[in-house]
């Protein structure tokens, strides 16, 4: 490939293809369907490896080196004029259950429309440019989410996340092989110049203020614990509410308890509940089992940390004047993410010099960018989701929007990339 003879005018006249780019997406979205336009491709399942099967092949296609890490990252390299580090994006595409087509998915194909529009163009970039797509970002079958990512760059050891089990009792390294997607290359130290995503922002802000697109400051710190109950069955009818060890009760005032505690902290702060299980689950039984699991949120890690401790109090303190056994652990935990601010800045011009409306603006989900972040300087374009709606089988981002955030990647990728 050669540099085109008029590198500034065809830069700036340069456009992804914006067509292609959703035909990807919905031929992928076919890999794993459900009812609503959906998809549910858990991760390391039948339906992820078929997913990660036309990724790569699509990646070969447009004469990407294809390499597979030993906890199945899939990276696609195009050289670049230069060796060293590559200019890195992409996402991911495991689902959740009742997922949408768009959440991880665009990231992905984004990166390979732009590599696609390079090669059609005739442009050489002086850097490398690498598309990857990381493995159990959703963390909906194995924990931690951005599992893929986190191993990538050093901060979860290699061999406790293959020894991981899943809520189906399955063993990330034995899924992994059963795929065929356990690699070879190495994972812990990645050289990467820079890392910048594209992902819709599964919230309400850019459609509800009319801004086409946002610039990712940061991602807020992410706590989940899982906690486990152990009461005493007894009848329903025949026990004494003073006399009762009922472990759904204190699942049921905690969750209770979680709204409240996101309300009083006020701000950033969020509180979810959003597994519970009791045993033995009948309608005339006292529950003497339950297990949940609370999801706190927020972009300043002293609060996040008050959260926790309000939380922990709240439980032992119910579970012991209810007669209840409480036990809790970890399944994930980050602090907040500061993403870097020359490359926000650039995402910021350059969308500006395209025409598009942006503003600055943190992420309320964890994101395989803020793992990056460890490494290299790395940042985040959202485009608008409709309704606000994610992991949700309605998730919908309209063409024009995913258009431009495609446009705004190809510019500051090109620009990263020299």
């Amino acid at each position: 490939m050669s540099a085109p003879a008029d590198p500034a005018g065809a830069y700036a006249r340069l456009r992804p293809d914006s067509a292609r780019l959703l035909d990807r997406i919905a031929r992928l979205a076919e890999v794993g369907a459900i009812d609503g336009g959906g998809v549910c491709r858990l991760a390391l399942t039948d339906e992820d490896k078929a997913g990660r099967d036309l990724v790569v092949g699509w990646m070969r296609a447009l004469g990407l080196g294809v390499s597979v890490d030993a906890i199945g990252n899939i990276v696609g390299l195009r050289p670049g004029r230069s060796a060293g580090p590559a200019v890195m994006t992409g996402s991911h595409i495991d689902t959740v259950r009742t997922g949408g087509r768009y959440d991880g998915n665009l990231g992905v194909l984004a990166g390979l429309e732009v590599v696609e529009t390079l090669n059609e163009a005739g442009i050489e970039t002086e850097r490398p440019l690498a598309v990857a797509a990381f493995t159990n970002e959703e963390g909906a079958r194995f924990a931690p989410d951005m599992m893929g990512s986190l191993v990538y760059v050093g901060g979860l050891d290699l061999d406790a996340a293959l020894a991981t089990e899943g809520i189906d009792g399955a063993c990330v390294g034995a899924e992994l092989a059963r795929i065929g997607y356990r690699g070879t290359a190495p994972v812990g130290a990645p050289e990467v110049h820079a890392f910048v995503e594209l992902h819709v922002e599964q919230g309400p802000v850019l459609e509800r203020e009319g801004v086409t697109l946002g610039a990712v400051e940061s991602v807020q710190g992410i706590s989940w614990t899982e906690f486990a109950l152990r009461g005493v069955s007894n009848h329903a009818g025949t026990t004494p509410m003073a006399l009762r060890s009922d472990a759904g009760y204190v699942a049921a005032e905690t969750a209770a308890f979680v709204r409240r505690l996101a309300r009083e902290l006020g701000g950033d702060q969020v509180g979810t509940v959003g597994l519970i299980e009791l045993g033995p689950n009948l309608v005339n039984v006292i529950a003497n089992s339950a297990r949940f699991t609370v999801d706190l949120r927020n972009t300043d890690e002293a609060r996040l940390q008050e959260a926790e401790r309000r939380l922990h109090a709240f439980v032992d303190d119910l579970a012991a004047a209810e007669r209840v056994e409480v036990t809790r652990r970890t399944l994930a935990r980050f602090e907040p993410v500061p993403f870097d601010p020359q490359v926000i800045a650039r995402i910021e011009a350059t969308a500006a010099r395209l025409g598009h409306t942006i503003r600055r603006m943190p992420s309320g989900a964890g994101h395989d960018a803020q793992m990056l972040a460890r490494v290299c300087p790395a940042a985040m374009i959202f485009v608008p989701s409709v309704g606000g709606i994610s992991h949700n089988v309605r998730e919908f981002t309209a063409k024009g929007d995913i258009a431009a955030g495609a446009e705004t990647l190809l510019h500051v990728l090109l620009e990263l990339a020299g």
